[in-house]
């Protein structure tokens, strides 16, 4: 496939539409699981100490930063779903359309507990319970953000924009 080219005229919203919807789905059917069967701070091994699954209420952002600033995250996120939105009717590459919508579906599952999640709109806490050795607990929405950010940032050093065509800047030599 030559990068320069769009190799589709049209947006791939499809394809950006269905890895949105797989990764809410997943994210929230995982948190309903891990309600119903993990007590809060209850470890249960899984690879020994190494991933446990743990159930923690987080109220900020990764590593459990931002806790005072529950609504001005769940702000953000809006936004850069908002955004999300937008951007999807310039993907043509492929890369980038799993990628944004990897962003997109993390983002969302984790601003639908923000907004439905004790203790109010916008306020809630999010359902963690992936225990990375005890250096974090995060989710699936977690994963799908860091898989986003990885591809993210290899589509932009790579030079692809989002309509599939290599970002060409003009270097002299003299």
């Amino acid at each position: 496939m030559d990068v320069d080219q769009p190799n589709s005229p049209r947006p791939k919203l499809a394809l950006f539409g269905a890895v949105v919807l797989l990764v809410v789905l997943a994210d929230q059917f995982t948190k309903r699981w891990a309600l119903e069967s993990l007590t809060e701070g209850e470890s249960v091994d899984v690879l020994g100490s190494v991933l446990q699954f743990t159930l923690y209420f987080n109220p900020g952002a990764a590593f459990g930063t931002g806790a005072g600033y529950t609504l001005l995250l769940s702000l953000v996120a809006i936004g850069a779903s908002i955004a999300l939105v937008f951007l999807a009717k310039q993907l043509h590459d492929p890369v980038w359309t799993v990628g944004l919508g990897l962003f997109l579906g993390g983002a969302l599952g984790n601003l639908i507990d923000r907004i439905f999640r004790e203790p109010g709109i916008l306020k809630g806490h999010v359902v963690d319970f992936i225990n990375y050795n005890g250096w974090f607990v995060g989710n699936v929405a977690d994963i799908a953000l860091t898989l986003a950010a990885i591809m993210v940032v290899m589509r932009s050093w790579q030079g692809i924009k989002l309509d599939g065509t290599r970002d060409v800047t003009e270097s002299s030599t003299d």
